[in-house]
């Protein structure tokens, strides 16, 4: 008889730090030499499943789909087979997704030049060449440790430098961003952690 290997199971398209990743877990009792094969389709052609050139015969379980896409605006959903020797599993398929729609930020990294009376404040964020383009933006807050007055500064383009005037500030003041970007409506990451610097402190 034909022995099959039992499909990867969990297949699930998900969004996480501005990329589309595929994610599966092994089927159960796969063998030690196990490996996958993964393809995509997209609604602009159904049943037309496309190969993934990185993601055949890999061991790991799970496949970075993002720079594939070839339309950041339109839903894919992608599939998956075990391979082992001359057997091979059915296709699993995942839910669609869109990009565009689903994607999900991670907070940006500050970067800060203290100067004497300025701060220069930037992010930078963990994003994939072919996503670059988008209109990321970032949301920055500050404000004096120990304090729940903040002092915002909203919708600022990801490569631009907020320059933060210290002249009249004493103490510790904390900063932290989040990323944003429209799509049908506003959506966010969640705040980074706070980064405090002691400002005109008579040393």
């Amino acid at each position: 008889g034909h022995v099959q290997l039992a499909p990867p199971q969990n297949v699930t398209l998900l969004s996480k730090d501005f990329d589309m990743i595929l994610t599966w877990t092994p089927g159960e009792g796969s063998p030690p030499n196990v490996t996958y094969t993964v393809r995509y389709e997209s609604q602009e052609r159904i049943d037309k499943w496309i190969k993934v050139p990185h993601c055949k015969n890999i061991r790991s379980t799970s496949c970075n789909l993002t720079c594939v896409l070839p339309n950041f605006f339109v839903k894919v959903r992608a599939r998956v087979k075990a391979v082992s020797g001359r057997f091979q599993s059915p296709w699993v398929e995942s839910q669609f997704k869109e990009y565009h729609l689903d994607v999900e930020l991670a907070p940006p990294v500050l970067h800060m030049n203290v100067k004497k009376n300025l701060i220069h404040v930037n992010a930078s964020f963990p994003l994939a060449t072919c996503v670059e383009s988008f209109s990321w933006m970032y949301d920055l807050n500050l404000w004096e440790a120990g304090s729940e007055d903040k002092k915002q500064y909203e919708g600022i383009f990801r490569k631009n430098t907020v320059t933060i005037d210290t002249t009249a500030l004493r103490g510790n003041y904390c900063l932290s961003a989040r990323s944003s970007f429209q799509s049908i409506d506003f959506k966010h990451s969640k705040f980074s952690q706070p980064v405090c610097v002691l400002l005109n402190h008579k040393g």
